[in-house]
């Protein structure tokens, strides 16, 4: 496992080096979002889960459970029985709750739900389901929020309803969150099938601790994957609540920009701890590449460009000068180069932009990479070509975070 007390926790993750650390925000005392911070206790012989706290009651702990898994479900019988199976094989010894949000499913869903309601709760695992039958679906981001919000745990652990947990995994997340509150905490995982995106795979569970704040620009995403998340029901409302607009929007990615921005640290248990699916009806094939990047390029821009005075793109192929032409034109005109091994883009000796309204138009100088000046901005895809752009990356000597960041 990477050195905990190594890692910059405190850091936002974009902010160059130089710059200095910033510390992160404080959570609040109160939770500022819409989701309780517990219901109040039952009376003597009430049915259990019926408690409900007005607002402003005083929170009675004893109340509460430890631990709330967050688990959004849409049409997913087919994966169902195997997601809450793992809930129930669950080794951890604290108290825990399954809080469901239904989204609209049409299939057994709900049926299956109802059975395993009764199984958790057999173990002392309190079940709480939500939902609604309106014809469509309010998306992902609105039916975590419901089941974070009828929740009562002081920790968070978010699942999808595809996916299966190892039994150690809310035993270990939950100890590491609480020596790092103020971070969402990941985990390796296994994909399923194995052998789909063997390369995010790969990525997903080799980063180093400190790469887990500086590869956060990637076309990857968040450095550790929703499905894995495990946090602070405090930290959670700090940060504030899962974007609403439904199909189409990144709203795991949204959120985790929001908390890097908030200066939240970010922490992976190097164990493997869930069975991550691949499959054609997840709901990350709705979003469109288009999107994420626009949000990519905003989120570089504020991390980290606009405490640049100059960088060079390295890559003057198309996704460099993609890049290029998506900054904002401050951030343009601080571009002092391009760089690439590509003899002939260096023979040409520029880079024109044509859709510039400029005149004369702007024109960006080409160099080698050995030439050019840090800090870059790095728009070639990692392990893909053999090793050997990690090669010359490797022969500048240069500090991630510091020197350059990866950007594709």
């Amino acid at each position: 496992m990477a050195d905990a007390a190594a890692a910059p926790q405190a850091r936002s993750a974009g902010r160059p080096v130089r710059e200095g650390p910033g510390a992160p925000e404080a959570a609040p005392a109160t939770c500022p979002c819409p989701c309780p911070a517990a219901p109040t206790c039952p009376e003597p012989g009430a049915p259990p889960r019926q408690c409900r706290a007005p607002l402003g009651a005083a929170i009675r702990e004893a109340c509460r459970s430890q631990v709330s898994v967050i688990l959004p479900v849409h049409n997913s019988e087919s994966w169902l029985d195997e997601c809450l199976k793992s809930v129930l094989e669950q080794d951890f010894q604290g108290t825990m709750e399954l809080s469901v949000f239904n989204d609209a499913s049409k299939d057994s869903s709900i049926s299956i739900l109802e059975k395993w309601k009764i199984k958790l709760e057999d173990v002392g695992i309190q079940v709480v389901i939500g939902g609604h039958d309106s014809p469509q679906p309010q998306g992902v981001g609105f039916a975590k929020n419901q089941a974070v919000v009828q929740s009562s745990g002081i920790y968070l652990c978010f699942l999808d309803s595809d996916d299966v947990m190892m039994p150690q995994r809310i035993r270990l997340q939950y100890e590491a969150a609480i020596q790092h509150p103020n971070s969402i905490i990941g985990c390796q995982v296994q994909r399923e099938p194995l052998e789909s995106t063997e390369r995010y795979t790969r990525w997903i569970n080799n980063l180093t601790q400190g790469q887990l704040l500086t590869q956060v620009f990637t076309s990857h995403g968040p450095t550790v994957i929703m499905p894995t998340w495990f946090c602070s029901r405090e930290w959670f409302c700090h940060v504030g609540k899962f974007d609403e607009g439904g199909k189409g929007i990144p709203e795991d990615l949204l959120f985790f920009y929001k908390h890097v921005q908030k200066g939240g640290g970010v922490f992976r248990v190097d164990q493997c701890l869930l069975l991550y699916r691949y499959h054609p009806q997840a709901a990350t094939h709705s979003v469109l590449e288009g999107t994420i990047w626009n949000h990519r390029v905003r989120f570089l821009e504020d991390q980290v460009l606009k405490h640049w005075m100059s960088f060079t793109i390295w890559n003057a192929g198309k996704q460099g000068r993609k890049l290029y032409r998506s900054l904002s034109p401050a951030n343009r005109k601080k571009v002092a180069a391009f760089c690439d091994v590509d003899r002939n883009k260096i023979v040409k000796g520029f880079y024109t932009y044509e859709e510039s309204e400029e005149r004369p138009k702007p024109k960006i100088p080409i160099q080698h990479f050995r030439d050019a000046t840090p800090p870059f901005i790095i728009c070639v895809k990692m392990d893909l070509t053999g090793g050997v752009f990690e090669k010359n990356l490797n022969e500048l000597n240069l500090k991630e975070g510091l020197d350059y960041y990866h950007f594709n």
